[in-house]
C-alpha cells in the first residue's frame, strides 16, 4: 500500500507540475492528500499536536469569557463558509495568551490558533478576520496536513495519526512556537489561502482588504518589533503578492462594509494593549 500511495503521489504531483499552472498542481496535491489522509486522521493530528502543545510548550490560553466569546464571534462566519468548500471539519479556535508574539496558524483538522499579540497589533476588525480566513483557507486546501507530509513523510505522519508516534508531534509542537518553519507553505498555497481569506472575510461582511492592510503593517513592524517575524516567517509577503490579492478583489467584484476598530478597541484595553 505504501508503494501505491509513492507512486500515486508522484504521479499526480508531476502531472499538476507538468501543466505550468500553478492552480492545477494545487488541485493535483489535494487529490494526493484525500488519498493520503482522511479527515478522521487529520482531526487525530490535530489533536496531538494540541496536546504536544499544551504539556510540552506550556502555551497559555485566553480564560477572559469576554474575550472568547469576541475571537468566536468573528470567527463563526467564516467558518460557516469554509464548512461549504470543505465539509467534515470539526473547528476548533484557541486564543494563546502571549502579547508579544503577532501570530497565527492552523493545523490539520480545523484547529485554529491566534495570539494575542496578533489582536494587539491589528488596527481593525476586518485585519483579525482576514487573518483567521486566511488560516481557514489553510485548512480547506489541506495545506497543513500536505506540509507534515512532504516534512515527515507519509508512515509518520500515519502513525502520529494513530497516537503512536510522540516524537514527530512533539517536534512539530515545538516547531509552530519557534517559528513555524514546518508549515511554511509554498507561493502557490498562500496564494490559494489569500483568495480564500478574501472570499470569507468579504462573506462576513468585512473589508476584504483588512489582509492587505495587516501584511503592510507587520512589514511596517517588524524593524522595530521581533516578534512579528513570527507570522511574516510561515507567510512571507512582498509587492506582487499584495497586487494580485488587490487584482483578486476587484476582478471578483469583493466587498463588505465593517471594519469594526471601535469594537476591537476595547478588547485591546482588555488585554492591555492601547
Amino acid at each position: 500500500m505504501q508503494r501505491i500511495l509513492s507512486v500515486f503521489l508522484g504521479l499526480t504531483v508531476a502531472a499538476g507540475l507538468s501543466t505550468g499552472c500553478a492552480k492545477q498542481r494545487i488541485t493535483a496535491e489535494k487529490a494526493v492528500a484525500d488519498v493520503l489522509i482522511t479527515d478522521e486522521q487529520e482531526e487525530q493530528l490535530g489533536l496531538q499536536v494540541k496536546q504536544e502543545l499544551e504539556q510540552k510548550e506550556k502555551i497559555q490560553y485566553v480564560q477572559d469569557p469576554a474575550i472568547l466569546e469576541y475571537v468566536n464571534r468573528l470567527a463563526t462566519p467564516i467558518l460557516q463558509q469554509a464548512n461549504r468548500d470543505r465539509k467534515g471539519v470539526k473547528w476548533k479556535v484557541n486564543v494563546i495568551n502571549d502579547p508579544k508574539t503577532v501570530n497565527a496558524f492552523a493545523t490539520p483538522g480545523g484547529y485554529l490558533y491566534v495570539y494575542t499579540g496578533l489582536l494587539l497589533a491589528a488596527s481593525t476588525e476586518a485585519e483579525v478576520v482576514g487573518v483567521l480566513a486566511h488560516e481557514a483557507g489553510h485548512v480547506v486546501g489541506r495545506h497543513s496536513a500536505r506540509a507534515m507530509v512532504n516534512a515527515y513523510g507519509i508512515q509518520a505522519i500515519t502513525q502520529l495519526a494513530l497516537g503512536k508516534d510522540p516524537g514527530t508531534a512533539a517536534q512539530i509542537a515545538a516547531q509552530l512556537v519557534g517559528g513555524g518553519a514546518m508549515l511554511a507553505h509554498g507561493r502557490s498555497e498562500e496564494t490559494e489561502a489569500d483568495e480564500y481569506g478574501a472570499r470569507y472575510t468579504a462573506g462576513s461582511n468585512y473589508d476584504p482588504r483588512g489582509l492587505i492592510t495587516f501584511f503592510q503593517k507587520l512589514q511596517q513592524m517588524q524593524g522595530n518589533t521581533p516578534g512579528v517575524l513570527k507570522w511574516l516567517s510561515t507567510h512571507p509577503t512582498n509587492a506582487d503578492r499584495i497586487a494580485h490579492l488587490e487584482k483578486y478583489i476587484a476582478q471578483n467584484g469583493l466587498s463588505g462594509t465593517e471594519v469594526g476598530a471601535d469594537r476591537l478597541a476595547p478588547i485591546k484595553q482588555k488585554l492591555g494593549g492601547k
